[in-house]
């Protein structure tokens, strides 16, 4: 693509943009004046959709006119509404995704279930970067199988003098520890660099030494293409408010893979994992569904779960083909600017990447601050970098423009 560093370029490419009109389809937040902000923080919240309040008020309504009524006829199979549509999204089969709880606490019951070490194979591989919620609940799942994480988790980093990992070193471990590895956890996109994974290579390497190969999606779903059936991968979880703009707090998903189905594991159980056609016949012997769904314990959070069916609509209409389409190109637009015109600004963020783009600025909090007292959204992560993330679904090429050159000036 070739770009061109003037506003008219920016806007020629908004006209050209068939993306362009779901925009309006997004509250947009403002300022005082009435004027929008510039909002490059997909990547952490999604804007609200304006069909969401209507979802959420049509559950509202049932339960004011039916009560209890609303779950026999609607409730109990609720999150099921959403179960195609977030296959479709990680490139699974419909048995092996459900829709539920948060997303640590998903982390939890999958590692419950796939992180069993034994004397041989006890060690769990995760990223020396990695978001430290995920890096609490492998600790502590380690402790709770009477491990010391520091002899039981191995972590892989970055070489010296580089901010990414390469995919040849993190195969290079995995072979060398395979062995002992009963498990590899690690975030299919890097929450502080961008960098995407190669998932592919990873659950192939990790299969071939029989290791459990597990991905936290958090800055994947909804951002970039994923194939998680055909690659083999054994489990996953993600969240649904950042790139899915389901709503703050809103239920996480998780996969698992069919070759798991008939589960005879470790596995916290509950009613809702339950066989559906004798569950309500309040059995004393747990029979669980056959597909992801076992691993559900409480009956879904319909308020929660609403937001999603605007959003997942959506993404259903656009497809990730063409949201990833627009997501290479607007965040080419902007780190091609960023060289052009802040040069001095350093793009920690590889190629192989979805919508954020990492940047280390010399005084970076204080440029961060001034930045979003000038109207822009974006976030700060220590210890020194600044993520922009233009969501294909509602940002422009004309406010990335506009971001760099109130960037140049926060910069200068």
């Amino acid at each position: 693509m070739m770009y061109k560093n003037s506003r008219v370029h920016a806007n020629n490419l908004d006209q050209q943009d068939p993306l362009a009109k779901y925009r309006e389809e997004f509250f947009y937040p403002k300022n005082n004046n009435g004027e929008d902000i510039i909002y490059l923080c997909g990547n952490s919240l999604g804007l609200q959709l304006k069909s969401t309040s209507k979802k959420i008020q049509n559950e509202l309504s049932i339960w004011a006119q039916e009560g209890v009524l609303g779950q026999e006829s609607r409730w109990i199979s609720f999150h099921e509404k959403l179960t195609q549509s977030s296959a479709n999204l990680v490139g699974a089969k419909r048995s092996e995704v459900v829709i539920m709880n948060a997303l640590t606490v998903n982390i939890h019951l999958l590692l419950i279930s796939f992180y069993r070490p034994n004397k041989n194979k006890f060690k769990i591989l995760i990223e020396e970067d990695i978001f430290p919620s995920d890096l609490y609940a492998v600790e502590s799942q380690v402790r709770l199988h009477g491990y010391d994480p520091k002899e039981a988790i191995i972590k892989i980093s970055a070489r010296n003098g580089e901010t990414v990992l390469r995919n040849e070193d993190i195969i290079e471990k995995i072979n060398q520890n395979g062995n002992s590895i009963a498990c590899i956890y690690l975030g299919g996109v890097n929450y502080y660099t961008g960098q995407v994974l190669n998932m592919k290579d990873i659950t192939s390497s990790g299969k071939k030494n029989g290791s459990i190969v597990g991905f936290n999606l958090a800055h994947a779903a909804g951002n970039i293409i994923l194939k998680l059936h055909k690659w083999g991968v054994d489990f996953a979880a993600w969240c649904t408010y950042k790139y899915l703009c389901a709503g703050p707090g809103a239920p996480a998903g998780v996969f698992v893979h069919e070759r798991h189905h008939n589960w005879d594991g470790p596995r916290l159980n509950g009613w809702w994992g339950h066989n559906k056609n004798s569950r309500f016949n309040m059995p004393k012997h747990f029979d669980p569904i056959v597909s992801a769904e076992a691993w559900q314990i409480s009956n879904a959070p319909i308020m929660g779960m609403a937001p999603m069916l605007a959003s997942m609509k959506l993404y259903e209409k656009v497809g990730m083909a063409n949201f990833c389409k627009k997501s290479k190109k607007i965040t080419g637009f902007l780190e091609f600017l960023i060289r052009e015109i802040v040069p001095d600004i350093i793009v920690i963020t590889p190629i192989e990447r979805g919508c954020q783009l990492s940047i280390s600025v010399k005084e970076g909090k204080k440029v961060f601050n001034t930045l979003s007292m000038s109207g822009v959204i974006c976030d700060w992560r220590e210890p020194e970098v600044i993520r922009v993330a233009p969501h294909p679904l509602f940002n422009t090429y004309t406010e990335i423009f506009d971001f760099v050159k109130k960037l140049e000036i926060a910069s200068g």
